[in-house]
């Protein structure tokens, strides 16, 4: 618990320091893998390109967060008006990007989706553009929060968790798990990179999974009603939580404009 509570606080400093939900310019580029992209820093692996339809994005680590940062979704448009769009694009973060140039690379789809119709190939040319971008909810209507066992997992001695489909506005900070029908939350999980989440304290049996959400001054404790791994858990399997969670958590951070856009 000590841990988490020094885990915590440095959490608040760092987002009251971001202010994600404020309106940013900065610079993007591209890069036209967008495989290495969906394999980068969070773990997602291909599945990253399933979850978001090729709008994928590395971010620079004030964003990524050290993995914190895996999944937020972001709204970017780019600020020239003769070549692009008003709305811009929305990309979710599945990597780490260390280029001090850009706060954003976007995969190729996602920076084409920066312009407007027929201009694509003109901003193609441009490989760096100025933007404006700020956090937005993930929205996933058809999916719960859900949980795939990494292929490194070895039952019945360790358990490695990467976190699919996370809505709303907040990031995990603490996961734990326990056997169905136990009182004690005692298996505490560690994040081993990204969205990844690891344990050796491996409870037998079926088990249930509860994390902490947190953005800024605001966290919640969310508990699974139901089983979510079952006893003979498969490793590459995705598990059903059956959470949703639309929690925009309030920020620590002082006033600024929230940028209102109107598409």
């Amino acid at each position: 618990m000590a841990f988490f509570l020094c885990f915590f606080i440095f959490f608040l400093a760092s987002s009251a320091y971001a202010c994600d939900r404020c309106v940013h310019q900065t610079k993007a580029a591209y890069f036209s893998k967008e495989s290495s992209l969906a394999s980068g820093a969070c773990g997602y692996g291909s599945l990253a390109l399933d979850i978001t339809n090729g709008q994928i994005a590395g971010a620079v680590p004030s964003l990524f967060k050290n993995g914190a940062g895996c999944g937020a979704c972001f709204q970017i448009r780019c600020k020239n008006t003769s070549l692009c769009t008003q709305a811009g694009t929305r990309v979710i973060v599945t990597d780490l990007h260390n280029n001090s140039q850009t706060d954003f690379v976007l995969s190729s789809q996602a920076f084409k989706a920066l312009a407007k119709e027929g201009l694509d190939q003109e901003i193609f040319k441009r490989g760096i553009v100025d933007i404006e971008y700020k956090r937005i909810p993930c929205d996933y209507k058809n999916h719960n929060l859900s949980v795939r066992v990494e292929e490194s997992s070895k039952k019945p001695y360790y358990l490695a968790l990467t976190f699919l489909y996370q809505g709303g506005q907040t990031e995990i900070v603490s996961v734990d798990i326990t056997k169905v029908g136990s009182s004690t939350w005692s298996s505490f999980l560690s994040r081993n990179h990204g969205a990844v989440w690891d344990t050796s304290k491996v409870p037998e049996g079926p088990l249930q999974l509860r994390i902490v959400v947190t953005a800024g001054f605001d966290g919640k404790q969310i508990w699974a009603q139901k089983e979510v791994l079952p006893a003979d858990w498969k490793n590459g399997v995705v598990y059903d939580t059956g959470i949703q969670i639309n929690d925009v958590a309030q920020e620590a951070c002082s006033k600024c404009d929230e940028g209102t856009w109107s598409s």
